[in-house]
């Protein structure tokens, strides 16, 4: 009798948060699941700013940072694949810091994808603090995506 047990396809995980560079990364982990047959997760992290208190004024509504989150997710995804997207990518709304996030997504990933620069820090930076921590701690390969250059 012979096991029937499916094996997962290798994943390949890409970082997004709506920067041009996480756009660029987008492109390629797309690709390069294309080219191998590699299944795709593009992730997002989310987490509640140092200063949130939680408290709403009566009468007005709570920000939800996870619906913010997902939403720019699949914005970031529409907008850079817009009818062109011929794999099936599946999503990850994660609450933690966007290093953890992802190391733990990427955890037993063929690949994981990520672009040079997020949207914090110095951008004249070649290399965002995520993804410098990223290259240090990943346990699978990583590739890091220059976005484009500006001025």
């Amino acid at each position: 009798m012979s096991d029937t047990t499916a094996i997962p396809a290798p994943l390949i995980v890409v970082g997004v948060d709506g920067s041009e560079p996480s756009k660029a990364a987008l492109r390629w982990a797309v690709r390069q699941a294309e080219l191998t047959g590699y299944a795709l997760v593009a992730a997002i992290a989310w987490d509640f700013p140092h200063n949130w208190t939680g408290w709403s004024p009566p009468g007005e509504p709570s920000f939800d940072w996870e619906d913010s989150a997902r939403d720019i997710l699949a914005a970031t995804i529409d907008e850079t694949l817009g009818t062109d997207q011929v794999i099936e990518i599946r999503t990850r709304v994660v609450q933690g810091h966007p290093a953890g996030v992802l190391l733990d997504e990427a955890n037993g990933a063929a690949l994981l994808v990520v672009g040079n620069r997020g949207h914090g820090g110095f951008s004249e930076a070649l290399l965002g603090s995520v993804g410098q921590h990223l290259t240090h701690h990943a346990t699978c390969p990583i590739v890091v995506v220059r976005g484009p250059q500006t001025g």
